[in-house]
């Protein structure tokens, strides 16, 4: 047989050995991804870790072990669960929660239709209406230090035919989020989201409130989303399960001199007048700026600015006097070339030798006054390159401090305002906005 021969017959089997060994790999392996606030590992099918992630609700107290009656039996309902533990999160110490249907847990202190939008806590966000079977239930039983909530044999209400879902979140004492996952019949990335957002993953925001000069005795609420956790769907299968680690915050710092000299991946300043450490960015924001406290909007303004003319002054100086010459000089030709049609006869004239005296006498009156114009032509320049490169930079870093400076200055102006009533975004009965208050929300954008 022919060395031809042979490499015909070992390449599929060595294709298929390397694929059983990819696969492998890619059930068994873990991410560890970084999410500023959190950092997240994501188990595989074949991995131990999985296993041990899930918890058998079966075997746990069942004096503690509850199942929501209304929860279990409604679509797009929520209830408020009372923590017997400080639950951390997002550097915020939370006592109760609120449960929803749709496979998420609600972490916002203020209620309103669309719960969906932001400040969740998702292990799989969807359409699930536990109604339509009578084996679906919502699950939840709290030990003391952790909380699980599970979402067992629910359905999608528009495919029912897919099979169901069962899945949890735990919470634990210190801050730790574990999403297991036990049957997932489809992927995913193929669940519609037309009729209810299919988000995996965390999100949290602060509340701003802004009063209506027009309209007395009204206030509007603006929730602002100010970082999200976003996980890959496609890793979500069966027996599979995702373990989020908190990560430094300022607000666990309760001094000024450990705020201050913290080396966390946050700016931390220390507020007298709260005597709190923040970097501006968290539930209290609004407190933050109502009481003047060091905001780094300013600093960051200021620095940008300096940066911007510091670099334009530079560059500015450090151009030869020669190119100014030969600017001023191309450009007094160029103006020349589009004068009118006597400037043209008298340049005729100084020419034929006509006008020898007059022509010296404005040689030394034009050079000034071209050069002048350059000159003022080129700060003009660097003020419109500044301009956009600080456009750029708050557009890129919609959460900077920069970004908020102006956001909150014009709250009238937010483009960004998606999830007003009627939008279409599901809403659940049992949070429905009281009184005439309004609600805007704005996401942030995701790199």
């Amino acid at each position: 047989m022919s060395t031809y021969t042979h490499a015909v017959f070992i390449a599929p089997v060595i294709n298929i050995l390397i694929s059983i060994l990819y696969n492998g790999y890619q059930n068994s392996s873990t991410e560890d991804t970084d999410h500023n606030y959190y950092t997240s590992k994501t188990y595989g099918p074949t991995d131990p870790m999985s296993k041990d992630l899930w918890v058998n609700v079966d075997q746990m107290d069942k004096e503690k072990v509850k199942i929501h009656g209304i929860l279990s039996n409604t679509h797009r309902q929520a209830a408020r669960v009372n923590l017997s533990f400080d639950f951390p999160f997002y550097g915020h110490f939370l006592r109760d929660l609120t449960v929803a249907t749709g496979g998420f847990i609600y972490t916002g202190d203020v209620v309103h239709r669309m719960l969906t939008a932001t400040q969740y806590i998702a292990p799989l966000m969807a359409n699930f209406d536990p109604s339509v079977s009578r084996n679906s239930t919502v699950i939840y039983f709290d030990n003391g230090t952790a909380l699980v909530v599970q979402w067992d044999h629910v359905h999608l209400q528009d495919s029912y035919n897919l099979g169901s879902f069962t899945f949890q979140a735990t919470l634990h004492s210190d801050g730790r989020i574990v999403f297991a996952y036990k049957e997932i019949p489809i992927e995913v990335a193929q669940i519609s989201s037309v009729n209810h957002p299919v988000k995996v993953g965390l999100s949290d925001a602060f509340v701003v409130v802004h009063r209506i000069q027009q309209i007395p005795n009204v206030r509007r609420r603006t929730i602002y989303e100010y970082h999200r956790v976003e996980l890959t769907k496609t890793k979500i299968t069966n027996s599979t399960a995702v373990e989020m680690m908190p990560l430094p915050t300022c607000l666990q710092f309760t001094s000024c001199s450990s705020c201050i000299s913290s080396q966390i991946n946050f700016n931390c300043s220390w507020c007298h007048r709260l005597r709190r450490c923040s970097s501006g960015f968290d539930r209290h924001r609004q407190d933050w700026v109502d009481n003047s406290c060091p905001d780094e909007v300013n600093i960051v303004m200021t620095n940008i600015f300096l940066t911007l003319y510091n670099s334009s002054l530079s560059l500015f100086l450090s151009l030869p006097l020669s190119l100014f010459l030969s600017v001023s000089l191309s450009a007094s030709l160029s103006l020349s070339l589009f004068s009118t049609d006597d400037t043209k006869i008298a340049l005729h004239l100084k020419d034929n030798g006509a006008m020898p005296k007059e022509s010296s006498a404005e040689r030394k009156g034009t050079h000034p006054l071209h050069t002048g114009l350059i000159l003022g032509i080129l700060m003009v320049m660097l003020i419109m390159a500044a301009t956009v490169l600080v456009t750029v930079y708050i557009y890129h870093h919609p959460t900077s401090a920069a970004s908020l400076f102006f956001i909150e200055r014009r709250p009238s102006r937010w483009p960004a305002m998606k999830f007003r009533r009627g939008s279409g975004h599901p809403a659940y009965a049992e949070v429905e906005p009281v009184g005439q208050e309004k609600e805007g929300f704005i996401e942030s954008e995701q790199c």
